[in-house]
C-alpha cells in the first residue's frame, strides 16, 4: 500500500501496537494470587505472618509506584528502580524491615510474567506485512533502553519494520523534534513524507506536529474526548486496523487535490 506524498509511518510501541498496560495488570494478577502462591505468598506468610490480603495490597502499591514512575538512567538502573518499588511496597504494608531478597523474587517474576503477555497480534503483523509493501515502516518508543529492547524481543516485531528508535537510547526523547527528525534521516525521508502513529497526545502526536510530519495519527481507544483541546491530531482511531482506512482517506484527498489543481491549471 502506498499513498502520494507518503514514504514512512512511524509506530508507536506501547498501547499502540502492544498492548502493554494488559499485560503488565495481568503480571500483576499473576505475581501473587496463583504462580506466586508457593513461591511468594508461602514467603511473605513465613517471614512477614500476612497473608493474601496484605499480598494483594502490595500489589496494589507497586502498580500505583509505576503509574508515577520517574526514571533517571543516569542515577539508577531500571531493574534497581523497580525491585525498589517491590521493597517499598512491602516495607509499607508490613513495616518491619526492608526485604530486599524478597522484593527481588517479586519483581522478576513479575517482570517474566509481562513479557510472556506482551504479543504482537497476527492480525497486526498482517496489517504492518502490507503496509510494508508500499511503504517504509519505523517503530519509534520513548522509554529506558533495557526494558523498552526487551518487549521488542518479546513481542517479536522486529521483522516488520525497516528502522526500530528507542528513546534512552538519543539524546532526546518524543515529543522533541529531533528524535523524529533522526529516525527521519534513518529511512532516508522528510518530515513531510511522514506519518506517526500513536496513542499518546503528548509525546506521539505533539512530537510529531512538532517535527513537522505530514499527518498525526491518535489511537484513542475509548473514543473519549480529551479534556485538552491540543494538541489536536490530524486523524482519531479506534483501533490501529484502522490505519489503513486513515491511509486511504488521504490518498483520495491528495487525488482530489491533484484533480483540482490540474483543472484550475488547465483553466488558466
Amino acid at each position: 500500500m502506498g499513498v502520494h506524498g507518503v514514504k514512512a509511518v512511524f509506530f508507536d510501541l506501547d498501547n499502540t501496537l502492544v498492548d502493554t498496560a494488559a499485560a503488565g495488570r495481568r503480571a500483576i494478577e499473576e505475581v501473587l494470587p496463583l504462580p506466586l502462591s508457593v513461591q511468594v505468598i508461602n514467603a511473605l506468610q513465613s517471614k512477614h505472618h500476612y497473608g493474601e490480603g496484605e499480598a494483594r495490597l502490595v500489589c496494589d502499591k507497586v502498580q500505583a509506584k509505576l503509574l508515577k514512575e520517574c526514571h533517571d538512567p543516569a542515577r539508577m538502573c531500571i531493574t534497581d528502580l523497580r525491585i525498589s518499588h517491590w521493597e517499598e511496597a512491602i516495607q509499607e504494608t508490613m513495616g518491619g524491615e526492608a526485604n530486599r531478597d524478597l522484593a527481588a523474587e517479586c519483581y522478576f517474576l513479575w517482570k517474566t510474567t509481562r513479557l510472556q503477555h506482551l504479543t504482537l497480534a497476527e492480525d497486526t503483523r498482517a496489517m504492518l506485512t502490507e503496509l510494508r509493501r508500499g511503504l517504509r515502516l519505523l517503530l519509534l518508543t520513548n522509554g529506558d533502553k533495557q526494558t523498552q529492547r526487551e518487549k521488542i524481543q518479546a513481542c517479536g516485531c522486529q521483522p516488520y519494520f525497516d528502522a526500530i528508535v528507542v528513546g534512552g537510547e538519543q539524546k532526546e526523547e518524543k515529543p522533541a523534534p529531533s528524535i523524529f527528525h533522526y529516525c527521519c534521516d534513518l529511512l532516508g525521508v522528510q518530515p513531510v513524507e511522514c506519518v506517526m502513529v500513536g496513542d499518546s497526545l503528548d509525546t506521539d502526536i505533539q512530537g510529531g506536529l512538532n517535527a513537522g510530519l505530514k499527518a498525526t495519527v491518535w489511537l484513542n481507544k475509548a473514543m473519549t474526548t480529551p479534556v485538552d483541546t491540543s494538541p489536536v491530531p490530524h486523524y482519531i482511531i479506534s483501533s490501529v486496523l484502522d490505519l489503513p482506512a486513515v491511509l486511504q482517506k488521504m490518498e483520495h484527498k491528495m487525488n482530489d487535490k491533484l484533480g483540482t489543481d490540474h483543472t484550475a491549471g488547465s483553466n488558466e
